[in-house]
């Protein structure tokens, strides 16, 4: 099923493909490389770890049963799920974060409304009850940390602890914003985290030895580039959540009989 959102009517973001903060040499690069690198780690409370996104499932079912095979399945949810929705969405609601916060949307409420249905969209558009119950539960707890760190100012920090439920894309957005990095690396550090999880549960599941997941992570480096910066050249219109397979694996892991993961 192809979706889109009319939340948007512009294409991908412009401005945003460069770090908020003002140019200042090494330290603002350095900034926003520690910024993404705080949020993309293993180590943030948002419980990741707990997650395979059907990879699990497809273990079960013999489609993943190597290396080999495990990073066949990783590439192609990276380039036909992960590209074609959840990073370009991530991108616009980045750029919707940066419009609520120009000094014209202090008494336009245009900016709230969009991030609002934008975020709702992309909730609908989960295939499964676990899908959608992980970008809640992660994008609630990411939530939390940014409103008891007090990141961002406050009347963005407001809108976001009022959005609920939460997805995951909305809140990193946020996040990103907030340290001052920009779409195009928030989107590429949310890929890399993205594809270190995968192949962390399939360590798990397969399992896989620590050397076969340091190959598979070693040969996704360009795929994750890719990504990134096709994520940045979507339309809203063009967004698809496409992936029959995914959907039934996810759909019968809730129901299978030995579970490590919760979805």
């Amino acid at each position: 099923m192809t979706t889109s959102t009319d939340v948007a009517s512009t294409g991908a973001p412009t401005s945003s493909d460069a770090a908020v903060t003002q140019p200042g040499g090494s330290e603002t690069a350095n900034h926003e490389l520690i910024s993404l690198l705080h949020l993309a780690s293993p180590a943030l409370p948002i419980g990741g770890f707990s997650y395979s996104q059907g990879l699990e499932s497809a273990v079960d079912c013999g489609w993943i049963h190597d290396g080999e095979s495990a990073g066949t399945w990783i590439r192609n949810g990276l380039s036909t799920v992960l590209a074609r929705c959840e990073l370009p969405f991530l991108a616009q609601q980045w750029q919707r974060w940066d419009a609520l916060l120009q000094p014209s949307a202090h008494t336009d409420t245009a900016p709230t409304t969009a991030l609002r249905e934008a975020d709702a969209w992309f909730l609908a558009s989960r295939e499964s009850a676990e899908l959608r119950q992980e970008t809640e539960q992660m994008g609630w707890s990411l939530s939390q940390l940014c409103v008891s760190l007090e990141w961002g100012e406050p009347a963005a920090r407001a809108v976001l602890a009022s959005m609920k439920p939460l997805a995951l894309p909305t809140a990193f957005a946020f996040a990103a914003r907030a340290h001052g990095a920009g779409a195009r690396a928030s989107c590429a550090a949310y890929a890399f985290n993205w594809v270190e999880n995968q192949v962390a549960a399939a360590l798990k599941a397969v399992p896989l030895g620590q050397l076969a997941g340091q190959r598979v992570l070693w040969g996704l480096r360009g795929d994750i580039a890719r990504a990134a910066e096709d994520a940045m050249q979507t339309p809203p219109h063009a967004m698809s959540t496409f992936s029959p397979l995914l959907a039934i694996l996810s759909a019968r892991h809730e129901s299978q009989y030995s579970r490590l993961f919760r979805s």
